[in-house]
Order: structure tokens, then sequence, then C-alpha cells
């Protein structure tokens, strides 16, 4: 193996965290491992992101396969720990259930040797001989003693013995007593939850157990044929089980949130110090006359920034600074014009006077579109979003362009206008959509038409602006949002160019979008399109959209 080979195994080895053995050692173990330990490096330095990803999904892999694991485990612990003492339960139902049968037959006793019994839950008494043949009856007689199976005085005679669900006999003084007693008060109530006794060839005494039993707990009487079953509350053995879950989440969840945030941090820590080394090293490798290029590069880069807001600053001061006398130019001129301080003396003064009231107002207008343009450019232009109908706008900049429409004998109709709710600034919108009606109407000859639509398209609201005048052509519509961009026409006074601009950059901050289309020649039209009241927009993140649109 070459010394290139070992090299870059070392190279492997050191970024997947193992120490680099050396350069003969590594050339020892070189083989089909190093080379896929060397692949394996290569690829994961290619794509830090997604080995990130990888080893997070790992990891919080781990995790839960742990916590699945410690809730598994826990969960059977719980329950053998319920089954642990349902049987413990039992041999004390069994235990008590040898001494209550053990008093039955007290009285048994008792009575067989002519004593009275006191003992609650005995019903009656019978004395038999050894024969089968009955001696005395606590109450009535032999015939009022219920029928008892044949064959019980035999197994009587020998041991103790249950029989059916409330009869107990025993072998006393080579007699049999048999008790007939009541099984409800056998035992307490409380005692025999979930519980059932069970005799001999499968006769229940007592049955509380519930209709499909989780686990069965089981334990015997000592002197009794008595069997008794318990079965395991399931649910609440695991209510601590259940309650730890949200933990279990939390030992899941918990270190793979903080493990991904951390990794989001140092990936973008070392993928920031990955490109600054790499710009070092390539300035490094490149030629001195190429670094100086990089280097004037982005010094140029930053003084353009720089310039850019330096423009925007001074066209905001300048214009506040131009604004402030020529409001004293123009309200001087009228006065003079209007002669509120007496006659001008020779009607020239006045004739000039009005000249000026007129450049200034001019003047003024042109200022005050330059100001607007430069605070929406710097963004600085505020805005809040409502929900309104478009159509409102709409109506109220046909209003209030009638007179200017009557004035030049142009047409100015609605069309198809709808009730079409946006989520916009108000203000802003309906300053769009007086920058398009005021360009419609000044493009339009004497005699014309324009036409204002409003329509709903696929999410978004339309205003549409369609007017008889010249139209734009191909260069026009793509340059028509570039400031101070004017279009000459014949017998129209263009202003400073920066209305659509404005327009442009006030729809594009709304989420909007702006369209210029029509042909040369045919009329033109424009369309303002926002978004519906049910689509929230986010300020200057969505693009501009200008260009041509052919209609």
């Amino acid at each position: 193996m070459t010394n290139d080979s070992a090299i870059r195994i070392m190279a492997a080895a050191n970024q997947l965290g193992v120490c680099a053995a050396p350069m003969a050692e590594v050339g020892q173990v070189a083989g089909p491992f190093g080379m896929a330990l060397a692949g394996v490096a290569r690829r994961t330095s290619l794509n830090i992101r997604l080995t990130v990803l990888v080893c997070m999904v790992l990891i919080a892999g781990s995790f839960a396969a742990a916590a699945a694991l410690e809730m598994r485990l826990d969960r059977i612990h719980a329950l053998a720990q319920a089954e642990w003492y349902e049987k413990q339960r039992a041999a004390e139902i069994a235990v008590a259930a040898d001494a209550a049968l053990d008093r039955l037959a007290d009285a048994g006793r008792a009575f067989a040797d002519s004593l009275a019994p006191g003992t609650a839950g005995v019903r009656n008494i019978a004395v038999f001989e050894s024969s089968g043949v009955w001696a005395r009856v606590l109450h009535g007689s032999a015939l009022d003693f219920p029928d008892l199976p044949s064959g019980w005085s035999v197994a009587a005679n020998r041991a103790n013995v249950l029989i059916g669900s409330s009869f107990l006999a025993f072998p006393y003084k080579r007699q049999v007593v048999a008790v007939y007693f009541d099984p409800a008060s056998l035992l307490p109530r409380k005692l025999l939850e979930r519980a059932a006794l069970i005799g001999p060839n499968g006769r229940t005494i007592s049955d509380r157990l519930p209709s499909a039993p989780d686990l069965v707990a089981e334990a015997h009487a000592t002197r009794w044929p008595l069997i008794v079953r318990t079965s395991v509350d399931s649910a609440g053995a695991l209510s601590a089980w259940y309650g730890a879950l949200p933990l279990y989440l939390f030992v899941i969840l918990g270190p793979a949130l903080v493990g991904g945030c951390l990794a989001a941090l140092f990936v973008g820590e070392f993928e920031r110090r990955a490109k600054a080394s790499a710009a070092v090293r390539a300035l490094r490798s490149a030629r001195p006359f190429e670094g100086r290029l990089l280097v004037r590069l982005a010094r140029a880069e930053r003084e353009a920034r720089e310039a850019t807001r330096s423009k925007s600053e001074f066209i905001a001061h300048m214009s506040h600074e131009l604004r402030t006398p020529l409001n004293a130019i123009i309200g001087f001129s009228e006065i003079i014009a209007n002669g509120l301080f007496g006659p001008a003396g020779h009607p020239k003064y006045i004739e000039y006077a009005n000249d000026i009231a007129l450049a200034g107002r001019g003047l003024h207008a042109k200022i005050g579109d330059i100001l607007e343009y430069a605070n929406v450019e710097a963004g600085r232009h505020p805005l809040r979003p409502s929900r309104f109908d478009l159509s409102d706008v709409a109506a109220a900049c046909l209003k209030d362009h009638a007179g200017r429409a009557f004035s030049t004998r142009i047409t100015l109709e609605p069309g198809v206008v709808q009730s079409v709710g946006v989520f916009a600034d108000f203000s802003a919108a309906t300053r769009i959509a007086t920058i398009l009606l005021s360009n419609a109407l000044l493009y339009t000859p004497e005699g014309g038409r324009v036409r204002v639509d409003v329509r709903a398209e696929d999410g978004s609201a339309v205003l549409a602006l369609r007017d008889s005048g010249a139209g734009f052509s191909g260069e026009e519509a793509a340059s028509a949002a570039t400031a101070f961009s004017r279009f000459d026409r014949a017998g129209a006074r263009t202003g400073t160019g920066l209305g659509l601009a404005i327009a442009a950059a006030l729809a594009h901050r709304m989420g909007g979008a702006l369209t210029i289309g029509g042909k040369h020649g045919e009329g033109g039209l424009t369309e303002l399109r926002l978004p519906k009241a049910d689509a929230k927009f986010a300020l200057l993140q969505v693009p501009l959209k200008l260009g041509r649109r052919d209609d």
C-alpha cells in the first residue's frame, strides 16, 4: 500500500474518533475493512447535516427502545406484584373459610351433644346414625330437611365433606352431623370481592369473580374440601404504571429535543467555520493578483450596500428639507394671486404668482413621490393589515376620479365588480388603486374608456383596470417597476416615473403582485393581486412579480 492510502486511512480514523496508528501499523491493518472505513469517513465529511440527522434518529431510537423495554418490565412487575397479592389474599380467604366452617361444625357438635347451638348463619342441623338413619333435627322433622344425595353419609363417616352449596357433614361420636347453613353469611361480603368458593366436584358455594378475569390465584382450605379462587385487579395494578407514562415520554423526547437543538447549533457553527476556513484556504491558494481582486470585490460589495443605504437616507432627509420651503412658496404665491392684502399693482404679477403656485404644487407632488418611494424602499412605510372588501376600494377610487374623467371626456365605468374579502393594508391598497387609475386616465385620450373590474381567482383577489390608450410594449412592461421610468405619450404630461414603482413595492410588501399587460397600440391592462382574507401574508417575504401580460 502506498503512503497516500495510509494517510487517507489515518484521516478517516481521526474523523471517526479512532486513534490513528503509526504509519507502519496502518499499512499492516489496511485491507477491506480499512477501505470501507475510509469510504464511510469520506461520505460523512461530505454531508454533515445528513450524518447528524442519522445520528439523532439512532439516538432517539435507542432512547425509545430503552424506554419501551423499561415500560414492558415495569408492567410485568406490576402484574406480578398484583398476582402475588391475590395469592396471599386467596390463602387468607381459605383460612377464614376454614374457621367459618369450623364454627358451623361446632354448632353441629353442640346440637349433637344436646346443647343449644348459637352460631349465626345456621338454618338447620340434623344428626344421623352411621347407617344413614336420622336421629333428630333442630327444626321440624327429617322430612323438612332438604334431600341429601345418596352416599353422602358414607363419605361423611370418613372425613369432613361439603354437599352442594349450603351443606356440610362430618363424623362425630359414631354419628354423622349435617349442618344446613346460609352461604351468604359464611364470610363477610367485602372479603369475597373478586373471589369464588368452590366445593367438591366443582360445586360453587359463592362466586363473585368477574365475567372474564385476567389472572386467577387459587388456594385450598386445610380442613375442608374447599378451593378459593381470586382474580387479579389489573386496572388497579396498572394505574400507577399508566401514571408514569408521561415520564417515559419525557425520557424519550427530552434528550432527543435537547440533542437536536445542540446538533443544530453545532452544525451551524461547524458550517460557518468550514466556510470561513474554505475562504481562507481559497485566498491562500489563489495567486496574489486573484487575492487582491477578491478583496476588492468584497470591499466594493460593502461600499455598494453603504451607498444604497446612504442614498435612501439622503433622499428621505432632503425631501423633507425641500418640502418645507415649497409650502411657503406655494402659500405666499396664492396670497399674492388672490390679493388678500390688496391688489398687486399689475396684472402680470397675478399671472406670475399663479405660475409660481402651479410650479410649486407640481414640484411638491414630485418631492412627495420621491419621499414616499424612499420610505417604501427603505421599509419604513407602515403597514397595518386587516380584512376588508376590495370592491370598496374600487368604488372609492371610481368616485374620487369621476370628476377628472368627466373633465377629460373619458368614460370611467365599473365592469364586473365582485365582493371579495382581502387581508392587506387598506390605505396601501387604496394608494395602489389610485396610482393605477391615475395612470390609466393619463394615458387614455379624450373620448376613451377606462373599465375597472374586481374578481376572485385561486386564493387571491384581482383589481383589473383596462383602458383604451396606447398600451405598453414588452420592454416598457418589463421596466415599469423601475424607479424614474417614464413612458412619453403624445398629448400626455408624465410625472417622475415613481408611481408604478411605489405601487409594485407596496403590492410586494403585502404579499401581492402587480402585472402590466395589454398590447402596444391596443390599450393597456393593469392588474393588482392581493391575498384573500383567509390567507395572511408575511411582510417583505413574497418575491416581486411584475412583468408583461398579453391579454
